[in-house]
């Protein structure tokens, strides 16, 4: 299902004025993955002019999200789990696409010479957000509280929730559209036109 939970987290992106990158189609299983497989994509919004860096919430909203201008992303798609502090200490894996040499990489998907630009602006360009998509953490603290700190410590910049990524999607869909370019959007289509689903209500989310 990996395939699929990065396909929704794809159209999520470009659905909200991104520019995505699915670094591979195929799903690595018999090796360790190499320093290019760490990462599964790789985003850019042409509308964001810098790069917001620490400005941003460590759970992002789709209101955060538009204003990142590049980030790396991955997408852990458990969807019966939660992450705990104590998976967060025992799965080293999660956070594989944070060592060095996959960040190294990382950055020359972004990294561009152009004339005329000086080396300020050219770092500013290169910078990118960390972020890591998951079905959410636990809501109580000492629990939340602890795995927010454990992300941030491992050098994760921001998550955003499964949750977050779905109900965008469904305020985005429109009965009236036909959405024959994507099965995801055409599928929540169809269950809307058959209120089978509803558009999220705001006060259920605030």
């Amino acid at each position: 299902m990996a395939g699929f939970d990065e396909n929704i987290v794809r159209e999520y992106f470009e659905v909200n004025g991104f520019f995505v990158r699915q670094l591979r189609k195929y799903s690595v299983q018999s090796r360790k993955k190499r320093a290019d497989e760490e990462i599964d994509m790789v985003v850019f919004n042409p509308a964001v002019a810098g790069h917001a860096g620490e400005s941003l919430s460590f759970q992002l909203f789709s209101g955060d999200v538009a204003r990142i201008r590049r980030a790396v992303v991955v997408v852990k798609g458990w969807h019966t789990s939660r992450f705990t502090p104590a998976m967060l200490r025992s799965s080293s894996k999660i956070f594989d696409f944070l060592k060095k040499d996959v960040l190294n990489k990382a950055e020359s998907y972004f990294s561009f010479e152009e004339p005329g630009i000086d080396a300020a602006v050219a770092a500013e360009a290169a910078s990118f957000s960390k972020i890591l998509v998951l079905p959410g953490l636990p809501t109580a603290d000492p629990q939340r509280s602890e795995s927010i700190e454990l992300l941030k410590e491992r050098g994760i910049d921001g998550i955003i929730a499964f949750s977050t990524i779905l109900e965008n999607l469904l305020r985005h869909v429109e009965v009236n559209h036909s959405y024959r370019k994507s099965d995801l959007l055409q599928l929540l289509r169809i269950l809307k036109l058959y209120d089978m689903v509803k558009t999220p209500q705001m006060t259920l989310f605030n």
